[in-house]
C-alpha cells in the first residue's frame, strides 16, 4: 500500500496535536525526513516548539514523554510494546516501564447512563446499591462499587464513552506513521513499526470488548476450580455486556505491601510461592496466562489466597511452544549446546541473514554460563533476559505471546523477591518442567503420536498416485506452468508507471501548447485555440498537483 504524508491528516485535529507533540519533544528532524513538515508550513503558528528539549533529555526519555503527552492510547501502546525486549533497545524498555496512566475519571452521571443503556434498565432496578463515585479509573474504563440484590459486593467496570472511536482513530494514525517510518527511516525497520502497531491493535481491541474478558474470567475460574491458591471473582453475565463488566468485588492488599500482609498473618514466603505456583499452572498446564502480573494487579485476600485483577491482557501458550521452552531449560541443565541451538532457531523467527557460526558460539557461551546450576536454584528471570538479548543480537524474534510470557515471568520473580529476598521462581518451575518431560515420554502419548504420524504418511501415500498422474498429464498436454514470485519489485513497477505517465502527460501538454501557438501564429480560429489552451492548462495543473501530492519533485 502506498502511503504518503497527506493521508496522515485525514483526522486533522488529532493529527495536528500529534505533530505538535513531536515537534515539542525535538522530533522535527524525523518529520522532515518522512515528509510531514511541508504540509505543516501553512499552520506553523499553531506549533509552539519548546526549545532545549533535545539537550535536556535522552532520545528514549523524549519518546516516553511524547507518549505521555499524546494521551491514554499512546501510553497503553508504550506499555504493550515494552513487552518486546527482543525488538526494542534495553534503554527504551526501561523508559517505557515508567509509563503511568494518570487518567481522570469521567462524569458519574454519564457512567450511570452508560450502564443503563448497556443493560437496558435503571440502576435502581439492576442493583441494590450503586456508588456514583468511581473507585478506580483507567484509559479504557472506570470501576464503580455496587451491591447485588443478594447482598454481594460488586465491581462494575464501565467502558469510557466514545473510547472505541478514539482508539480506532489513533490506531489508523499509528498505522500511517508506522508505514511512513518504515518507508523513510531505514533505522526503524529492525524495530518493526508496522508489526508493533498490529500487535498493539489486537491487544487493545481485545481489552475494549468486556464480553471477551468475562469469558476469560470464566475460563480461569473453571481451570482453578478446587485450587485453593487462586481466587477468581465470579462474573455476573446478566449484569454484563460488551461495554459493562460486573463481577465480585475483591478485597485485599497489594502483593508488594509487606506490612499489610504481615497484619493478615500470612507468611510472605507462602504468598510468593503460591503466586509462582498459580502462574506456572496457568502457563504450562492451562496454556493461558495473565499477561500483566504486576503488584497493582495482585491482591492478597484476608484468608491468604491470591486474586488477580484485570484480565484484559492475556497470553496463550500452545503445547508446541511449551515443549520448546521446556527443551531450552533442559538443554541448559544438561549442557547440551547443540540442542539449545536447535531450540533457539525454532523459537526465534529470523528477520534477516543469520551467522550460524556466531549463533552457535553465543549459544554455547549462554549454556556454559548456567551449566552446573540445578533447575531449582537457577535464576529464571536472568536466564530469560539473557536469552532475549541473545536472539536479538542474531536477527531473531520471539512470537508476541512468548515474549509476553517471558516478561510476565521476569515481573513475577521480581514481585516474589520483594516479598522474600531468597525467593526463586525456578523452584516452582521445576515440577512443571519434570511433569511435561514425563508426559512427553508417556507410552500412551508416544503411541498416539506415532499413530497420528503413521496416518499422515498413509494419507500422503494414498494421494501420491493421483498427484503424479495429474502432473504427468499436464506435462503430456504441454500445460505445465511455473509461477515465479518477484519480491521487492512492486514499488519499482509502480514508480516506473507513475514516471512514464507523467512523461506522457507532459509531452501531450507540450504538444498541445506548441500546436496551438503555431495555429494562432497562422491566424487560426479562437474557437479552436481557446479550448486547446484550457485543456493544456488543465493537464499542466494536474501534472503539477500529482507531483506535489506524491511528495517528490
Amino acid at each position: 500500500m502506498d502511503t504518503h504524508p497527506l493521508r496522515f491528516f485525514r483526522s486533522l485535529g488529532r493529527s495536528r496535536q500529534i505533530a505538535t507533540v513531536l515537534l515539542n519533544h525535538g522530533f522535527g528532524d524525523l518529520m522532515d525526513r518522512v515528509g510531514l513538515r511541508r504540509y505543516l508550513r501553512w499552520g506553523t503558528r499553531l506549533f509552539r516548539r519548546q526549545r532545549g528539549t533535545e539537550c535536556t533529555y535522552t532520545t528514549w526519555q523524549r519518546i516516553r514523554l511524547a507518549l505521555e503527552d499524546l494521551g491514554p492510547t499512546y501510553i497503553k501502546f508504550g506499555q504493550v510494546i515494552s513487552t518486546r525486549p527482543d525488538i526494542l533497545p534495553a534503554q527504551l524498555i526501561e523508559e517505557l516501564a515508567q509509563l503511568q496512566e494518570g487518567v481522570p475519571s469521567f462524569d458519574s452521571d454519564l457512567a450511570v447512563r452508560l450502564v443503563e443503556q448497556e443493560l437496558g434498565a435503571p440502576v435502581s432496578q439492576l442493583f441494590a446499591e450503586f456508588e456514583r463515585e468511581p473507585v478506580a479509573a483507567g484509559s479504557l474504563a472506570q470501576v464503580h462499587r455496587a451491591v447485588h440484590r443478594d447482598g454481594t459486593t460488586l465491581a462494575v467496570k464501565v467502558r469510557r464513552p466514545d473510547v472505541i472511536a478514539g482508539v480506532e482513530r489513533d490506531l489508523t494514525l499509528m498505522a500511517d506513521l508506522a508505514e511512513l517510518a518504515e518507508r523513510h527511516l531505514p533505522e526503524t525497520r529492525p524495530f518493526d513499526p508496522i508489526g508493533l502497531v498490529s500487535q498493539f491493535a489486537r491487544t487493545i481491541r481485545r481489552e475494549m470488548n468486556f464480553r471477551r474478558e468475562a469469558r476469560t474470567l470464566q475460563e480461569f475460574r473453571r481451570a482453578f476450580e478446587g485450587d485453593a491458591t487462586l481466587y477468581v471473582p465470579q462474573v455476573y453475565e446478566d449484569l454484563s455486556s460488551e461495554g459493562v463488566l460486573t463481577m465480585e468485588f475483591v478485597c485485599g492488599c497489594r502483593a508488594d505491601d509487606r506490612l499489610a500482609i504481615a497484619r493478615l498473618g500470612v507468611p510472605p514466603t507462602a504468598v510468593a510461592t503460591n503466586g509462582a505456583h498459580i502462574f506456572m499452572k496457568m502457563a504450562f498446564d492451562v496454556g493461558m496466562f495473565h499477561g500483566d502480573p504486576h503488584p497493582g494487579n495482585i491482591r492478597i485476600r484476608p484468608d491468604g489466597t491470591v486474586a488477580l485483577l484485570d484480565y484484559g491482557m492475556v497470553g496463550y501458550l500452545e503445547p508446541a511452544k511449551r515443549d520448546q521452552l521446556v527443551d531450552l531449560f533442559v538443554a541448559v541443565v544438561h549442557n547440551d549446546a547443540a540442542r539449545a541451538v536447535e531450540v533457539v532457531q525454532v523459537l526465534g523467527q529470523p528477520q534477516g541473514p543469520i551467522d550460524g557460526a556466531a549463533l552457535r558460539t553465543d549459544v554455547a557461551d549462554f549454556v556454559a554460563c548456567y551449566y552446573g546450576i540445578s533447575l531449582e536454584q537457577m535464576h529464571v528471570g536472568r536466564l530469560l533476559s539473557d536469552f532475549v538479548a541473545l536472539i536479538s543480537r542474531h536477527n531473531l524474534r520471539c512470537p508476541p505471546d512468548l515474549m509476553l510470557l517471558i516478561r510476565a515471568m521476569v515481573t513475577l520473580e521480581g514481585v516474589g523477591r520483594t516479598l522474600h529476598p531468597e525467593f526463586n521462581l525456578a523452584g516452582e518451575l521445576a515440577p512443571f518442567v519434570e511433569q511435561i518431560v514425563r508426559r512427553r515420554y508417556d507410552p500412551r502419548r508416544v503411541a498416539d503420536r506415532a499413530w497420528t504420524d503413521l496416518c499422515k504418511v498413509v494419507g500422503a501415500l494414498h494421494s501420491l498416485p493421483g498427484q503424479l498422474s495429474r502432473a504427468l498429464g499436464r506435462i503430456g498436454n504441454d500445460d505445465l506452468r511455473v509461477q515465479l514470485e518477484h519480491r521487492g519489485l512492486d514499488r519499482l513497477i509502480t514508480e516506473f508507471d507513475r514516471s512514464s505517465n507523467r512523461v506522457v502527460v507532459g509531452v501531450v501538454t507540450s504538444a498541445i501548447l506548441l500546436s496551438t501557438a503555431i495555429v494562432l501564429r497562422g491566424g487560426g480560429s479562437l474557437w479552436i485555440n481557446v479550448p486547446a489552451f484550457l485543456l493544456s492548462g488543465f493537464l499542466g495543473v494536474w501534472l503539477i498537483y500529482g507531483i506535489l501530492r506524491s511528495g517528490r519533485l
